[in-house]
């Protein structure tokens, strides 16, 4: 279990962090998200030991995190830090020895990241011959090497093609069903949506939402009826509450409040409904209501 308790930190007059605190368990996946500026990355350099905290604390298993404790974690920072000249095997066995593997073992551990990652026919090139999407692939190798027991990703989804993501997600999967905590920030929300068990969302220093997905689901109410009508007269829904939009031959009206059984009627009464329900909100919505 990693804990994050009260965090704060200001640089001067600016609050970068105003009592930060969540919890990851072991095997969830955990997804930061917040706008540029809000405090995620400030956030994982504190639990990673890159900067020290005004106040508050980072636990593991209850007590306060270490060195040792911090040599052992994976960190996959924003800014990329990769030896360009360096060739892709040896960059990530190098690590591997950083982190206290033996040479054979972190060979091992390089050659089968690089083929899982799909850089096996890389693994001569120097970083810099790579495109910026495998670069990203060598950074997560690298994260990843010496077999983490904490995972911490900032931004790990940023320039990658869909196959690189299909790719980087099975990964984390992998890691997470293993046991092991893992916490990633990304700005695609509809991913951290499909991937996370839970979810924090932080603005300016502040978290404003925290939980897993179908609990903040939950917390924003009903949801919004949405109801498919198909061969309506244009005007049925005059007079209803709600946003009518046309999707080729069919009507879509979004009611976040009203009576049901009246707009069903109305509905039966102008074409073919297709579709009537309560549509739950997305990640984003909760988002954007979160941070307004």
């Amino acid at each position: 279990m990693l804990e994050i308790d009260g965090l704060r930190k200001r640089y001067g007059d600016k609050t970068a962090l105003d009592g930060v605190g969540f919890a990851v368990r072991p095997g969830e996946m955990f997804g930061f998200v917040g706008a540029n500026g809000a405090g995620k990355t400030t956030t994982m350099r504190i639990v990673m030991g890159v900067l020290d905290a005004d106040s508050g604390e980072v636990r593991l298993d209850g007590r306060p995190v270490t060195y040792d404790d911090r040599r052992a974690f994976g960190y996959m920072p924003e800014e990329r830090g990769l030896y360009q000249k360096m060739k892709v095997a040896e960059q990530v066995e190098y690590f591997g020895r950083l982190h206290g593997l033996a040479p054979a073992a972190a060979r091992s551990a390089a050659a089968a990241l690089l083929e899982r990652l799909g850089l096996a026919d890389r693994r001569g090139d120097a970083v810099e011959a790579l495109s910026l999407g495998n670069q990203q692939r060598v950074q997560l190798a690298v994260a990843l090497v010496h077999d983490p027991a904490v995972l911490i990703l900032d931004e790990p989804f940023s320039g990658l093609d869909p196959l690189a993501v299909d790719a980087l997600v099975e990964v984390l999967k992998d890691r997470a069903a293993a046991g092991v905590p893992v916490i990633f920030s990304s700005h695609q929300l509809d991913l951290v949506e499909r991937l996370c068990d839970s979810v924090g969302i932080i603005s300016a220093g502040r978290m404003v939402a925290c939980g897993p997905v179908g609990e903040l689901r939950e917390r924003e109410g009903r949801g919004v009826l949405q109801v498919v009508v198909r061969g309506a007269a244009p005007g049925w829904a005059d007079g209803l509450p709600g946003e009518l939009t046309r999707e080729g031959d069919r009507d879509v009206l979004l009611c976040e409040e009203g009576d049901d059984q009246a707009i069903l009627r109305t509905a039966i009464e102008a074409g073919k409904v297709e579709h009537f329900g309560r549509r739950q909100p997305t990640l984003a919505e909760i988002f954007r209501e979160a941070v307004a």
